[in-house]
Order: structure tokens, then sequence, then C-alpha cells
């Protein structure tokens, strides 16, 4: 018989099922195969224990016609869980249990599925490589000292090591989509406003979206179905029509206008790349749908603009880490003091990096100079999109400019860093969807990932897309397990 942990999802929800396996023993492989895999650093707090007990109470009393009958699921540490610790992978939060769930959480226990543990992520979401969080490091399977991309780090390392069936991230400017490139898996960014943010821990608020990871579209599908709700308590949740996500999957692209803007075409983006880039264009062509060459004029400033409004925003949701309503609380002769003792010593440097930047661009004198002028050029980005959208009905681009690196190749360049966000940040800025899928390796053997971007609210479109191109690419991760 197949490896437990080798099955999709969806042929997990089947089996559970048509009662061929049961929770426990779904979960007890996951657990299993989590405990000996800890020097990949996904966990920074497992609920094993609490996962097995639950996974027999299904099977005792199972509900068949949930959509995630009795599946143990890990989740990115960003997501507030009732009763288990939730960090963001910061010092200031180490010791902070929620009192209330998150909807996206509360959204799977709905649906049957079981907490397995929270996953590394950093700090504050803040990073492209998992290198800023407070617990470490996160290493890639595919391969030793690799980085898994962040911020979902975490959550695509345990994902692609086969430590949680599927998983979820959040995607401030690619904090899905890249990890999932870097690792060889499928990561989903909605539509701002399609999954609720409220109990998600705020990294800046006008940008941050939870989403999907999984190990293929048709797992993003059903995953993405039972995340996507209007929340009342989520003044950003959009009540749209919501489909199904999961039983409107076809995979006949014949017929549509795929956009290739020529803004990508980035100086010094390697071959391999553009090699990937075509190849995912001549499987556009072979499907049936058309290609047409595209301009999207102000991508250009999307990095900049992007790293200003963010840490504006995020200065602001960080101000209520203070040491004194909860978290973590360093001591001094005096109230300021404390204050900045608690802040010096609980953030990280990333993290104080970003919290000063976005204080200095709302600083009296800078904030019509930096962030009221950032926010019409985000302003302009999503218009160059809407004014494409009238053409085509999405686009295709690669997910990032480069293959998974190795741990501490950027880390003292923080410019270097941000530029791994260079494909991705325009889509968060204009609020659009956007999904990314293994598109083949490099010279390595490392995976690299193609991005299709959407309409608002077209999700189900880019993912049929992405489930055809899926097919036809074939991908295989090339992971020999190494870490157990």
């Amino acid at each position: 018989m197949t490896n437990i942990t080798d099955l999709t999802l969806t042929e997990l929800v089947n089996k559970i099922k048509k009662k061929e396996v049961s929770s426990r023993e779904i979960t007890n492989a996951y657990v299993n195969r989590s405990e000996k895999s800890k020097k990949l650093n996904t966990y920074i707090t497992d609920n094993f224990e609490n996962a097995l007990k639950k996974a027999s109470d299904f099977d005792n009393n199972p509900n068949y016609e949930k959509k995630l009958p009795g599946i143990p699921i890990a989740v990115k540490d960003l997501f507030c869980t009732k009763d288990v610790k939730t960090t963001a992978g910061s010092k200031i939060l180490n010791n902070f249990i929620p009192t209330y769930e998150s909807t996206v959480t509360e959204n799977l226990w709905k649906e049957g599925s079981i907490l397995l543990g929270k996953l590394n992520c950093d700090e504050f979401a803040m990073g492209s490589s998992n290198e800023t969080s407070f617990f470490g490091n996160v290493q890639s399977p595919i391969g030793k000292n690799l980085v898994p991309g962040g911020s979902s780090g975490g959550s695509a390392s345990a994902l692609a090591a086969k430590l949680t069936p599927a998983t979820i991230g959040t995607d401030t400017g690619g904090s899905i989509r890249q990890p999932a490139s870097f690792t060889g898996t499928v990561g989903l960014k909605p539509t701002y406003g399609a999954c609720s943010r409220y109990g998600i821990v705020a990294f800046a608020s006008s940008l941050d979206q939870a989403g999907p990871m999984t190990g293929n579209v048709k797992d993003c599908s059903l995953l993405f179905d039972v995340m996507c709700s209007y929340d009342i308590k989520d003044s950003t949740s959009v009540n749209f029509k919501r489909k199904n996500y999961f039983k409107e999957l076809n995979n006949s692209i014949k017929g549509k206008k795929i956009g290739i803007p020529k803004e990508y075409r980035v100086d010094g983006m390697s071959k391999e790349i553009e090699d990937l880039w075509q190849k995912g264009i001549n499987i556009i062509k072979d499907s049936g749908a058309e290609v047409i060459d595209i301009s999207l004029p102000n991508t250009k400033y999307a990095l900049p603009a992007y790293y200003i409004v963010a840490p504006a925003e995020a200065s602001s949701n960080l101000a209520r880490y203070d040491g004194v309503k909860y978290g973590f609380r360093s001591e001094g002769k005096n109230l300021i003091e404390m204050y900045e003792n608690t802040r010096s010593k609980g953030f990280g440097d990333e993290v104080k990096r970003r919290i000063m930047i976005g204080t200095y661009v709302l600083s009296s004198g800078y904030y019509d100079a930096y962030y009221l002028k950032a926010q019409k050029v985000r302003k302009l980005i999503k218009n160059d999109f809407d004014e494409v959208y009238k053409k085509v009905d999405a686009i295709l681009t690669p997910s990032t400019p480069s293959s998974a690196f190795t741990i501490g190749e950027k880390s003292n360049d923080p410019v270097s860093m941000y530029l791994n966000d260079i494909f991705t940040v325009p889509i968060n800025l204009a609020g659009l969807p956007a999904i990314s899928i293994p598109g083949g390796h490099d010279s390595k053997g490392y995976p690299l990932g193609l991005q299709i971007i959407g309409k608002t609210f077209d999700e189900q479109n880019i993912i049929n897309i992405a489930y055809a191109m899926e097919n036809q690419i074939n991908f295989k991760n090339q992971i020999k397990d190494w870490w157990i």
C-alpha cells in the first residue's frame, strides 16, 4: 500500500469517506513523520497529542458530509488558534495563547479538519527566506542549507516534506507564492477581501491575505473552498457570490486570452527563468489559449511603493506590542524605559528596520513626500491591471527571479532580499488573485514556479488555467528525505 503521507489531500478525503483508512491512522502517520523531521525546524508549537485524540473522536463519531473529514493540517503560526500558542515567529509573542480562533482556521475545523500544530514563519511575516524567525531558520527539504522562502517558509517546507497534507499561509507581498515556487508546491494568494483577516496577526492591513498551500491544484481548489467566506468580524471582508471552486474545477482553457507583460523581463533575469516562462507560454498555446503581449508600465515602481506602504502599516500595527497588555515585557525604571526595553529586546532586526522605515515615512514633513506618493503609485499600478484586463482573461509570469538560495546568502543585504518579491508585489498592491504552480527545475534540480494572475474575485479562472498547465507540465519534486 502507498504510504499515507504520499497521498494528496483529495485522495485522503476520499479514502476516509470510503472508510478505507481512519483519521487516527492518517494523523498518526503525519505525527510520526513530523517527529522524525525536526532538523527542518518547521514547527514552533506542535499539537500532536491533542490531534491524535481528536482523530480518535472523529473515528468514533464520523461525519463524512464535511469537506475535510478527520484530516490533520498544520498551519502558519500567524493564525490565532484558541488555547494554542501563537507567536508570529516573534519573541514578543513567545507566550501568547489566544482566547479566540481566527475565522480561516475556524472554517477548517468546522469542515472536520484537525490542528497538527503551528508552523514557523518569518517574524511578523517580514522576510523572504524564513531567516528572521525568533525560533531559528527553517530548512528546505529540497536541499541542505537551502531557504524554503518566506514568510510562509515553515508552511512550504512542511508541505513539501509531507509533514502535513496541506497548509495555509499569508501573503503580503509574495509570502505564499515565493515559498511555493522555492519548494515545488502550489500557493494561491486570493483577492484581497476573499478570505477573512480576523484573527490573523497583522503585518500590513491593506495587503495581508490568507491563502491555501497544497501539493497540487485540485487540493488547492478544495482548501480554498473551505477558507473563502464572508466575515462580519472583518471590515475588509467582501460579500461577493463565492463559487464552489472544487466542483467547478476544469482544465479547458481553449479560447482564453493570456497576457505576457514585457515589464517582467527584468535586467539580469537568468536564462533558466526566461526558458521556464517560454515553456509556460508554449503550454498555454498548445492548450488552445491565445497569448497576447501586454504592458504594465508602472510595474517598475511596485517594489519601492510596497516598501513604503508595508512598513508604514507595520509601524502602526506593531505599536500595540508595548509590554503592557500581553506578550513579552522587559522591566525599566519608568514606563517609557519599559516600552523601550520591551520593543528593543522583543523585536528582531528586520522588524525594527521596517518599523523605523514606516515611522519615518509617516512622520511630519515626509508623509506627503513618501507615503502619499506611494499610495498614488499604487493606484496607477492597479489602473494598469484594470486596463490590461479589458483585453485578456489572465496574465502569465514567472513567480520568482531565481530558485531557492542558501541560508545566510542574502541576510546581510536587505535590498537583495527584497528583490525576491519583484514579480509578486504588484499583485498585492492591486489586490488581485494570483497562483504559483511548479513549472520545472533549474540546473541544480531546484524547483521554479510560474505565476498566473487573475481579475478581482476571478479565482476560479486562474485555478482552472493552473490545473490545465499542471496536467501538461507533470512536475515531480526531487526530494530524497535527507533530513530523516
